[in-house]
């Protein structure tokens, strides 16, 4: 069975031909960061411009790598959210546009869904387990029950962790993406507490997130130092190490709650080398299993988006052509 998978949730335009749900044909992602970089963060209206240039073009260079044609093909996947609205609806339209076509199938997946689950593309996991989504616009916790049924355990209240690291590194004007520019320069330090930044709710009840109040601490620490070629490498190390320490510690609140000893991690932000670093060395000390996607499957792609919808497509759940796009994830 082949899918075609489409995501366009954000500023990255991504189309992947994959066979059975696992094996990729072909996949690319064409990324806007450069196209952003002017404005140290994503702007809405030229991204969703941006995905409608590129979409038909990618789909068909897709098929030519993949070695078929749009007949061959069985299922479509897409996003339909959360995301940017006017980029969802990019993909989604070009994916009800096809499906109308060729009278062929949709799975219209949740975005945030299929980080959770884009770990299937590598390796198969027991579940159930609890995934950590942590990306610039998501920093969401699940409890994987079972293929298409989760519960979301806790989501940040304002800032994702993605997000702060972009403020931040745009307040300092070293460039975008932030969370890649500031790895880098954190790494050429050796000291992760130069800076004895805050850990936002590390003592709160739920397993909820909040980042704008260490953007805060960030900021104010800045007006009242000098921040140097000396030390900003420093600074930036101890800013990270407070991201990282809050992402680790309530990932492992939730999986010990739920009673659950694997961890899944995905999005973005799980790229980061510091972040995997502590997770695994976390794992090691307290006996969990950690399995993180490796990094061309953190960053938005549509090869997660196929392998999602082929469970959907298992368990004979399907979308109709008038479902609609969305912003937000409902958090219960």
């Amino acid at each position: 069975m082949l899918i075609l998978g489409i995501d366009t949730s954000c500023d990255d335009t991504s189309v992947a031909l994959l066979e059975d749900g696992r094996r990729i044909r072909s996949h690319i992602v064409s990324s806007q960061a450069d196209l952003h970089k002017r404005f140290g963060g994503v702007v809405p209206e030229i991204a969703s411009r941006k995905h409608v240039e590129l979409i038909d073009r990618i789909y068909e260079d897709v098929l030519v790598q993949g070695g078929a044609a749009a007949g061959d093909i069985d299922l479509v996947g897409v996003t339909a959210g959360p995301g940017l609205i006017g980029s969802v609806l990019v993909g989604l339209s070009f994916a009800k546009g096809f499906c109308l076509a060729l009278k062929k199938r949709l799975v219209g997946v949740n975005h945030i869904e299929a980080h959770a689950m884009s770990i299937f593309l590598e390796r198969e996991v027991e579940f159930p387990f609890v995934a950590l989504v942590v990306s610039g616009g998501h920093t969401t916790i699940l409890l994987m029950e079972a293929p298409c049924r989760f519960k979301v355990l806790g989501s940040t209240r304002d800032d994702a962790a993605g997000e702060a690291f972009d403020k931040i590194a745009k307040f300092l004007g070293i460039g975008y993406p932030g969370g890649r520019i500031i790895e880098d320069m954190a790494a050429r330090s050796g000291a992760t507490d130069y800076v004895v930044f805050p850990r936002p709710m590390m003592d709160d009840a739920t397993c909820d997130f909040s980042f704008s109040g260490l953007k805060t601490a960030f900021l104010t620490y800045a007006k009242k130092h000098s921040i140097d070629d000396s030390t900003i490498n420093h600074v930036l190390a101890s800013f990270q190490e407070a991201i990282c320490d809050v992402l680790v510690f309530k990932t492992f609140k939730a999986a010990r709650r739920s009673n659950v000893k694997r961890i899944v991690v995905g999005g973005g932000v799980a790229a980061n080398g510091r972040l995997r670093q502590v997770f695994m060395e976390r794992a090691g000390r307290e006996g969990f299993e950690v399995m993180i996607s490796s990094p061309q499957f953190c960053t938005d792609n549509g090869a997660m988006i196929a392998s999602l919808a082929s469970f959907y497509f298992e368990a004979g759940n399907y979308s109709d052509l008038d479902i609609g796009a969305y912003s937000r994830m409902a958090i219960k």
